[in-house]
């Protein structure tokens, strides 16, 4: 109860002071973390504040002072009970070394599947045009992919030796064109794991027939170092970059699934679980896939005599063995994170 109001405000003063400040100052920076000791001394006054209100009611009148404590006190409220996430910078470096590689290693049955998965259909598309070369119309959908594999050889080099340089538009429309259509791609492999993972095994499938149909046809046309030349320098990135979609894909449908949970939780749950290494895996896919355009682009459709195929090639191992080793520091950082 208050007896004396004068002496009342001047004990209490500073302390509605102190707590102003101190939520303005959270308002201020609304997504800065407070140190423990912060916290607490912010809850203190903020109870004792409620209480310097309580008083107030009761004495009756002092209508300034009570809204003044009143409007303290909702400010507090809504500073301590609002529901924020600290702000997040993505720094592109520590993507790359840490959460990227965190994700591909939680993801691991999903990256194995999507890869098992491609890998099936490309042997079958492979074998499907071995044992019956008169069906190569129906497992090779583009025109260009038609014509006999020496033809086609014959016709490019022939081209590449009549034709100049090509217009630089021409290549950065070419180049917009793939990264665009293997973008198209990718989201479906991922959104298709809304389908539990059916469609984007679906997907995979269908992408490894026609990669293994369109390899056995060259190789068994003697036309391995041209296949080589002209696949190897995109496909060495723009593979991987499908298979982490997929990985992506099947990240989701586990996760509808609630496979690897003794005690399911709810959808919303399982979602939100996966969510940051979605979105790691699908950045990954993209980030290879602009690469693996404007190499295809500026690249890969240019051929000899304009440029020797095992410079092609040995550019495709470098980017092979780059990704490789990568990822072999992922398994084996995944392999010590065990042991620890």
């Amino acid at each position: 109860m208050i007896v004396n109001l004068h002496r009342f405000l001047e004990r209490r003063r500073p302390v509605w002071s102190e707590f102003e400040r101190r939520i303005s100052a959270a308002a201020d920076a609304p997504f800065q973390r407070l140190e423990l000791d912060d916290l607490r001394r912010l809850i203190e006054l903020y109870e004792e504040v409620a209480a310097d209100l309580a008083d107030v009611r009761e004495l009756g009148g002092e209508s300034e002072l009570r809204a003044y404590l009143e409007a303290l006190v909702a400010r507090a409220h809504a500073e301590i009970h609002a529901l924020r996430e600290p702000a997040v910078r993505w720094r592109p470096g520590r993507w790359f070394a840490e959460s990227l590689p965190a994700a591909i290693r939680r993801r691991w049955r999903a990256g194995t599947l999507a890869i098992a998965i491609y890998a099936v259909g490309a042997a079958f598309g492979a074998a499907a045009l071995i044992v019956d070369p008169s069906a190569r119309e129906q497992w090779l959908p583009f025109d260009h992919l038609r014509k006999p594999p020496a033809e086609r050889v014959e016709l490019e080099q022939r081209e590449m030796s009549a034709r100049g340089d090509r217009d630089e538009r021409e290549y950065r429309t070419f180049a917009a064109w793939l990264w665009v259509n293997n973008v198209r791609v990718s989201l479906l492999l991922l959104a298709l794991g809304m389908t539990f993972g059916v469609g984007t095994a679906a997907v995979l499938t269908l992408n490894g027939m026609l990669l293994g149909a369109v390899a056995a046809d060259f190789v068994v046309a003697g036309q391995t170092r041209f296949l080589l030349g002209w696949l190897l320098p995109h496909g060495a990135v723009e593979i991987p970059a499908i298979w982490l979609a997929g990985q992506a894909g099947f990240t989701i449908g586990g996760a509808l699934l609630g496979t690897g949970a003794a005690a399911r939780p709810p959808l919303a749950e399982r979602l939100g679980a996966v969510r940051t290494d979605v979105l790691a895996l699908i950045g990954a896919a993209a980030a290879l896939l602009i690469w693996a355009a404007v190499v295809e682009s500026f690249l890969s459709q240019h051929h000899e005599p304009r440029l020797p195929y095992g410079i092609k090639i040995a550019i495709g191992v470098l980017e092979l063995s780059a990704l490789g080793a990568y990822l072999w520091r992922v398994g084996r950082a995944g392999r010590e994170a065990t042991r620890g």
